[in-house]
């Protein structure tokens, strides 16, 4: 942030944001491009100029993961959409409300070990919009469910994982 910028200045104050019923805003702040990002309690916003750039519910945040000497928060997604990274300015405001956001959407989650250092991962996540849980199955690197064996072992993990929350 330069010399005379205002850490606390309101970036939302010329900003229309058209919020779902139930939803409120967290925690916003400038990035380092002048991009406005948003921590909503049911989604993840950025907008440049007053145009929406990305608008993602947190269930399909897989990750984020701050790199504090870069000041950058790199988030995944489950859906394996290209990764984003977010140059917050060091807001911790914000970077709190990311990580809560993402704990609460997460219910159950487990990791079925196929050897060799490869894995899937089964999570059941709420979506905090609709209030319904729903699972995903993540397959780590190289793992493809067509080797013998690996979609069998899914389908008993994810179908223990989706009883454990009533989702039978």
């Amino acid at each position: 942030m330069g010399l005379f910028g205002r850490r606390d200045a309101d970036p939302l104050k010329d900003t229309s944001l058209d919020l779902g019923r139930g939803e409120s805003v967290l925690a916003s702040c400038l990035d380092e491009d002048g991009q406005v990002l948003v921590a909503t309690t049911h989604r993840l916003l950025v907008l440049a100029g007053g145009d929406l750039l990305l608008d993602r519910p947190w269930h399909l945040v897989d990750s984020g993961s701050y790199d504090n000497e870069a000041d950058v928060l790199t988030v995944t997604w489950v859906d394996r959409a290209p990764d984003l990274a977010l140059r917050v300015d060091g807001h911790r405001p914000f970077l709190q409300a990311f990580r809560e956001r993402v704990q609460a959407s997460v219910v159950i989650a487990e990791s079925l070990e196929l050897g060799g250092g490869r894995n899937v991962r089964l999570v059941i996540r709420k979506n905090l919009a609709a209030d319904r849980l729903l699972d995903q199955v993540i397959l780590g690197k190289g793992v493809r469910l067509a080797e013998p064996g690996v979609k069998q072992r899914v389908q008993v993990a994810r179908k223990a994982l989706r009883e454990q929350v009533g989702l039978a």
